[in-house]
């Protein structure tokens, strides 16, 4: 691990002096959890590629803003996160996914296994979150899919605690009605 961490951080040094083979390995190294971030925010793979890797330009833009509390990857996801939030704000869209299915393959009860049980149950929830306004899906999806703490969400939505633990309650009800439903 400290092996890594040095890796990295020589690497940070050549990319902050252009060096665009340092900045390859960089981009090599974080791109598939930076797209896999903004694609749970953003529910659109040709989006989420474009703010990925307009990310990453971001990100080698202002290394020298990085201050090195924080590891890269952290600094990094928070990039991603921020432009996958502007750019949603920006088109104000709300996409609802398609129940593919859902009820046949349940109700049949053949020859599904317990993974297969998971998984209907994973896409049922997705299915239910997309269904929640805006501001309901993102704070439960980088929350809940995240992992971000109360503390770290109040900094990435600008809110306050009181308001982010309120918004957090008011979001898990309105999914828990929708999957009733």
């Amino acid at each position: 691990m400290a092996k890594n961490k040095q890796d990295i951080e020589s690497l940070l040094v050549l990319c902050k002096k252009g060096n665009r083979l340092a900045q390859l390995e960089v981009y090599n190294r974080y791109q598939q959890a930076m797209y896999n971030t903004s694609i749970r925010i953003l529910k659109n793979a040709g989006d989420a590629e474009d703010i990925m890797q307009e990310s990453f330009i971001t990100a080698f833009d202002k290394l020298d803003t990085f201050k090195g509390t924080a590891t890269f990857g952290a600094w990094l996801k928070r990039i991603v996160i921020n432009n996958s939030l502007t750019y949603l704000k920006k088109t104000q869209r709300l996409e609802i996914l398609p129940e593919t299915n859902l009820k046949d393959q349940t109700e049949e009860g053949l020859g599904i296994t317990e993974e297969d049980y998971t998984k209907t149950k994973a896409a049922k929830i997705m299915a239910c979150m997309a269904k929640l306004h805006t501001s309901y899906r993102e704070v439960l999806t980088l929350h809940l899919i995240e992992g971000y703490d109360h503390e770290e969400l109040c900094e990435i939505m600008n809110i306050s605690y009181a308001n982010c633990r309120t918004l957090i309650s008011r979001a898990k009800d309105s999914l828990r009605k929708n999957l009733v439903s």
